[in-house]
């Protein structure tokens, strides 16, 4: 009776798993977080700028996809290391930031399709700057009142 009382009053603290357990809990120090999502994040900014300079090279189409996604998937993986997985999930899909992750996640995804199973090197170029956009987006979500003032911004110097 008193579990029916706490499900009712939303109190239910039932074990929901050993891994949920596990990745909740933060079992590194402070400092080594931050220097694994430092680590994270300058790897993922290195493959982003290493595909970028693939691009140039003859069929270097393939790899510019697979770097540049590769490094935007581990710069977004990296903020793990500050707040957890868990919690990360949780954040990404906020309404705030439900769609840019969304768009984010696809154009991951669509441009290596494009590259590898449509071959259209032009639509992989076109995902991998919506990649940029989205993620650019998705970034200052987190920053208060920082998509507000890029609305404005652009808003004025639009009109």
């Amino acid at each position: 009776m008193d579990k029916l009382r706490r499900v009712l009053a939303g109190q239910e603290d039932e074990d929901q798993g050993g891994l949920t357990e596990v990745l909740d809990a933060t079992t590194l120090s402070y400092s080594t977080r931050i220097k694994c999502f430092l680590v994270c994040f300058a790897c993922g900014i290195f493959c982003s700028i290493l595909g970028t300079a693939l691009l140039f090279l003859p069929n270097g189409m393939p790899l510019f996809a697979v770097f540049y996604t590769v490094g935007n998937a581990a710069a977004l993986f990296s903020t793990c290391f500050l707040m957890g997985p868990l919690k990360q999930l949780k954040r990404m899909f906020e309404p705030t930031r439900l769609v840019a992750t969304c768009v984010m996640l696809l154009c991951l995804a669509l441009t290596l399709c494009s590259v590898f199973w449509w071959q259209k090197n032009g639509l992989a170029i076109l995902f991998c700057i919506l990649q940029f956009l989205a993620m650019t987006w998705y970034s200052i979500s987190y920053i208060p009142f920082a998509r507000d003032a890029v609305m404005k911004c652009f808003t004025t110097c639009l009109s």
